[in-house]
């Protein structure tokens, strides 16, 4: 019994020294994004806020219009071979409507893409695929919606910082001629402008560009699923002579 109790004890010694060590962790982790957010707004202050605010407006706007389209095209990415196995089944059970039941049941814009191909079948394959073709440009075009917003503030990013750069120079040099001397303490405040803005303008823009080119790789992906899968629908309303 007492061996029980020792053991008892010891496990029980065991859990409050890793609960301090995990508290201690969270403490350490929490005084860290304290000190880093609190020099993140000393930056932004000596900055000048000024020339940094637009930077920062560039970041939010530009992050939001990439989380949407993020959100979007997984939405949209659909399992294009999937998709035409059950058209073809469904083409060949229950003809054109079916297969139509099933692009209207699907979200994407492949299915959408499906759905006005099937639904000009009866005209002639000629027609269905020059709908196909034309309905596939809108849907590129609604891929890409926003994504000269992004590239925008890739562009404009770097430009305010360098605005901020010339700005803060020009006051640095104007603290030289105010004093009549070229030391180190008159002009750093200039030059701190100028470095501090280049530098978020710069950051801005590195962060947009790598999920810039994210999203673009994402699109030229669906888009060549889309087209390859658009030639084989055509193919396979061609194979069931659907008209």
């Amino acid at each position: 019994m007492k061996k029980f109790i020792t053991y008892c004890f010891m496990i029980l010694g065991v859990v409050l020294l890793a609960s301090l060590d995990n508290m201690a962790i969270a403490q350490e982790v929490a005084d860290a994004e304290r000190n880093f957010h609190q020099m993140l707004k000393d930056k932004f202050i000596d900055g000048n806020p000024m020339f940094m605010t637009p930077v920062l407006i560039c970041l939010i706007l530009g992050l939001a219009i990439v989380i949407e389209r993020i959100i979007y095209l997984n939405m949209a990415t659909t399992n294009n071979g999937k998709l035409l196995d059950e058209i073809e089944g469904a083409l060949k059970s229950g003809g054109v409507e079916s297969a139509k039941n099933i692009c209207r049941d699907t979200k994407g814009p492949v299915a959408s893409i499906f759905y006005q191909g099937l639904d000009r079948a009866h005209e002639g394959i000629d027609i269905a695929e020059k709908s196909v073709v034309s309905y596939g440009a809108v849907e590129m075009g609604r891929l890409e919606r926003g994504m000269i917003w992004v590239s925008l503030f890739i562009s404009i990013a770097p430009m305010l910082g360098f605005f901020g750069t010339v700005v803060g120079m020009v006051q640095a040099f104007d603290d030289i001629e105010s004093a009549g001397d070229i030391s180190p303490a008159v002009v750093a405040g200039g030059i701190k402008v100028a470095l501090l803005t280049t530098l978020a303008g710069l950051l801005v823009a590195i962060v947009l560009q790598v999920f810039y080119n994210y999203l673009v790789a994402k699109i030229d992906n669906i888009v060549s699923g889309m087209e390859d899968s658009s030639i084989t629908l055509i193919d396979m309303l061609v194979k069931n002579k659907v008209n």
